[in-house]
């Protein structure tokens, strides 16, 4: 059995980790309150958009934009969003699992063969310290774009930028138009409560119109769609529509970043207030275990006096 300094110490430990532990929960609670603010003020701009270009789709005209289909071969670009720091869970693991599973799947398709190297078929853009190192561990090169400095991912991931994002979905565009990627894949946490993130896949470029469509129409209620072409558009509507693409693009990039910003710091709470509740349980064993050391030297000190009296 430890002796009874042994466990003070211990005690004294643990209570300085459950300090540390509920500090940072309070900082992320914080966050989280802020973040889940900007969420609610962009998704419903989001859905906005979706639903203009959703009630041009329905008068069935032809739309003609670069950014809805891929016309040739090239590489494919992929946008992972993780966090600058741990202890957040299993937040950063999966989504280096998922980044690891999407290129396993892009090997695939390329029919590459175990010797062959992946890099050749992908360009990583690293939003997060923990998924840069983790690219960077697996042998790939950090996409550079111009204008951007050594460290602009990790500040973007610690404090979102319209701004920042904003060239990041410029250059992803542009070398799609170019022909120097034929797809960009967003990998990151999707936010839907304090205590449920999901690691979700899924393509912005070359952007799937019919899928916007179906969304909106099956959240929009029959009645509110007899209202809905009552539009006299200038120029013409292919044209509008055309414009309005590279701005939900840049908006769902913008989108992406705030909902995997929100998921971190919900699931570093989640994380911080498990890891209180450990300490405060564990707190409450090692003071039995002190108490019960103590009582059993004050029992054998008294037995000793007792016996040495009876000499």
């Amino acid at each position: 059995m430890a002796s009874l300094k042994e466990i003070k110490q211990r005690i004294s430990s643990v209570q300085g980790t459950k300090k540390v532990t509920s500090a940072m929960k309070m900082v992320s609670s914080a966050k989280l309150h802020k973040a889940q603010g900007i969420i609610a003020g962009l998704l419903p701009y989001q859905k906005a958009l979706d639903s203009i270009v959703a009630i041009f789709l329905d008068g069935e005209v032809e739309i003609k934009s670069p950014f809805m289909a891929p016309s040739h071969e090239g590489r494919t670009a992929i946008v992972v969003f993780s966090s600058n720091s741990a202890l957040c869970g299993a937040f950063n693991y999966n989504i280096i699992k998922e980044f690891i599973a999407v290129v396993s799947e892009i090997r695939k398709q390329a029919s590459l063969s175990d010797g062959e190297e992946t890099t050749s078929l992908v360009d990583i853009y690293p939003i997060g310290k923990k998924v840069e190192e983790a690219v960077v561990k697996m042998g790939f090169e950090v996409a550079k774009i111009e204008g951007y400095k050594d460290g602009d991912y990790q500040r973007l991931a610690a404090k979102p930028s319209r701004a920042v994002i904003t060239k990041l979905a410029k250059h992803l565009m542009s070398e799609f138009e170019a022909g120097r990627i034929n797809e960009v894949k967003l990998i990151y946490h999707h936010f839907k409560s304090a205590g449920v993130q999901t690691v979700t896949c899924e393509t912005l470029i070359p952007i799937d119109l019919e899928s916007i469509k179906a969304s909106i129409d099956s959240n929009t209620s029959l009645s509110s769609r007899q209202y809905l072409h009552n539009y006299i558009v200038e120029p013409s509507v292919d044209k509008v529509v055309a414009k309005l693409i590279p701005q939900i693009i840049t908006q769902k990039l913008y989108t992406v970043l705030a909902d995997s910003f929100t998921s971190e710091h919900a699931a570093r709470t989640m994380a911080m207030q498990v890891a209180t509740d450990n300490a405060e349980d564990l707190i409450g064993e090692l003071t039995i275990l002190y108490n019960k050391s103590r009582q059993s030297a004050i029992t054998a000190e008294l037995l000793d006096i007792v016996a040495g009296s009876a000499k």
